[in-house]
């Protein structure tokens, strides 16, 4: 065989000449799948000027150099792509997903934990954003937790120092401006922990900043939503 089973490395054959190409291609690859970390799973072009080693999962209906190359990690080496088809319970960092994913034999699944026989799956998130506080009074933000989602908390982090006459801010959903902090620091750095008991959102629930004694005149909050989704079993 041309290949090994699990890495698709390549393998030397009998009497090959240049041997160092086969090896050296082998070490590529393995380089760039072992402790697997991917840039993204999702992104359908391939970057204009990647990092030498760096590594993507190739999702379906990706483009030019990427095209027809779906179910594939694809590596940047030496100023072109190497692609490894991915199998079956691989798993990766994601780093624009912030987490980890498990392949399932057709696609990447950002998050997931498990990955039963037939599909059904538990997946872990964490949703990152900035939020600007425009002057004036509450902010519905975009940052939402998921119709289904098991929430588990909102953590935050001033990144920008909050003015205007807000003494202080509080940190919630719609119908419960506290359910995740309240009078929380203005300055620079200031954090909200925000863990909570696991509640079921039935509905998709946006994040709530409110000001305390006043009203914001500026500032921004780093905030994340973290939130666990359970995947039905795959169609039959």
């Amino acid at each position: 065989m041309p290949d090994t089973a699990n890495l698709s490395l390549p393998l030397l054959q009998p009497a090959q000449a240049q041997k160092h190409v086969t090896v050296n291609e082998a070490l590529v690859r393995l380089d760039g799948l072992a402790q697997l970390c991917l840039s993204s799973v999702s992104q359908t072009v391939p970057p204009a000027a990647p990092a030498e080693g760096a590594a993507w999962g190739v999702p379906a209906g990706a483009v030019n150099a990427w095209a027809g190359q779906g179910g594939t990690v694809a590596v940047f080496v030496s100023g072109g792509w190497v692609f490894v088809p991915a199998r079956r319970g691989w798993r990766a960092q994601v780093l624009d997903a912030g987490g980890p994913a498990i392949f399932d034999g057709a696609a990447w699944r950002p998050g997931a934990l498990s990955l039963s026989a037939g599909g059904a799956a538990l997946a872990v998130r964490v949703a990152e954003m900035d939020v600007v506080l425009a002057p004036g009074g509450a902010v519905t933000t975009a940052l939402s937790f998921p119709a289904r989602a098991i929430a588990f908390g909102v953590t935050g982090r001033v990144v920008s120092a909050i003015t205007g006459a807000a003494t202080a801010w509080d940190l919630g959903v719609p119908g419960d401006p506290v359910r995740y902090g309240a009078g929380l620091g203005l300055s620079l750095n200031s954090w909200v922990g925000g863990p909570i008991a696991p509640e079921v959102l039935w509905e998709t629930t946006p994040v709530v900043v409110t000001p305390a004694g006043g009203d914001f005149a500026g500032g921004m909050i780093r905030l994340a939503a973290h939130y666990a989704d359970l995947a039905l079993p795959d169609p039959v």
